[in-house]
């Protein structure tokens, strides 16, 4: 969404009539929108920095008179001093939806990942801080987190809602495995040098038998990730498609497929296929297929909402995170040149 928006009162909110007492801060009654009472942070181990801007977002809320929720497996990092955070609750991460009605993540895109598991079915919109790498989904810096918070806590932000992916591993009508994915699921051949050979079907329709190292199924989301390592094409997040990137296929005709949203995939494994085929949602923990098995993808129910502070450009983001502007720069000239 490219308009600054109000957002709603969060209607998944259970403890939407039991807010907590607020104080008595100037900056309070300056809010413009006064859903964003209860603010949880969830922080990710192991990313350097992210106690920091911890602290600095808890000071920033402390100030503005809210109510500060931080998840158990945040409040156990090393080296947060929870002294420096008043009016904390400590809460379960599987609650931190519930209660609150923004979120703050600190870390890098796989923060939004592991987010998005505990998150998305409440629909609470979620702010990144990148700590990370790349950060697509973490747009704020650490060095303006002061500024651009109070930007989206005095109403001033953009939504943006992304789909997720539903995946299930069927025997016949049984479920052995199902997971959700926001940037994409992978079927691969784990450890082995071997390619798979698995039918392709979409809708019931038969696509292609293919042998290759595997198949990336991605959201728009996950175009920027792992898909467009594979040489699949960048999908603007406002689109409702779903893009099927070949791993290594022996036929070099195979090329990334860009399908509708609500297209129903389902991957066979071949019999002639010789080694053991491995599926993994946003690279999570990978489980086997067998040949008995199918592999099913499709359109999440829920949604993650991100919520960006003003000025949030996708075209832009791509042009710093994918270095688009290197050879423009490099080879630009003076007015004076000849």
């Amino acid at each position: 969404m490219t308009n600054s928006m109000k957002l709603k009162p969060m209607e998944s909110s259970a403890q939407s009539d039991k807010l907590p007492n607020l104080s008595n801060s100037p900056h309070f009654h300056s809010i413009k929108n006064p859903a964003f009472r209860r603010i949880g942070v969830m922080g990710r181990a192991r990313k350097r920095g992210v106690v920091t801007t911890i602290h600095e977002i808890g000071r920033r809320i402390n100030e503005m008179g809210l109510s500060l929720y931080i998840d158990s497996d945040t409040a156990s990092l090393p080296e947060l001093d929870l002294a420096k955070l008043s009016q904390l609750q400590i809460v379960k991460r599987s609650l931190l939806g519930e209660i609150c009605d923004l979120v703050i993540v600190v870390g890098g895109d796989g923060s939004i990942l592991q987010a998005a598991q505990a998150l998305a079915r409440y629909r609470v919109p979620v702010l990144g801080v990148n700590r990370g790498r790349l950060g697509f989904l973490t747009d704020v810096n650490p060095d303006e987190v002061g500024a651009k918070l109070r930007q989206v806590l005095m109403g001033d932000y953009q939504l943006d809602q992304r789909f997720l992916l539903a995946m299930e591993v069927r025997e016949g009508r049984n479920i052995v495995h199902q997971d959700m994915a926001l940037n994409d699921v992978v079927l691969h051949a784990g450890k082995s040098v071997h390619m798979i050979d698995f039918q392709l079907n979409i809708d019931g329709l038969d696509v292609y038998r293919q042998h290759s190292d595997g198949l990336i199924v991605a959201t728009p989301t996950g175009s920027t990730a792992y898909a467009l390592s594979g040489g699949g094409p960048i999908i603007h997040p406002s689109l409702d498609a779903i893009c099927l990137v070949p791993m290594h296929p022996h036929t070099l005709s195979s090329r990334p497929i860009v399908v509708n949203d609500q297209s129903e995939i389902m991957i066979h494994i071949h019999r002639d296929n010789r080694t053991q085929p491995m599926v993994s949602a946003d690279g999570k923990q990978s489980v086997a297929i067998e040949q008995d098995q199918k592999l099913y993808i499709r359109k999440h129910p829920d949604k993650l909402t991100l919520l960006h502070p003003p000025g949030f450009d996708f075209y832009k983001a791509c042009r710093t995170k994918l270095n688009w502007n290197v050879h423009a720069e490099e080879f630009s000239m003076d007015a004076d040149d000849d």
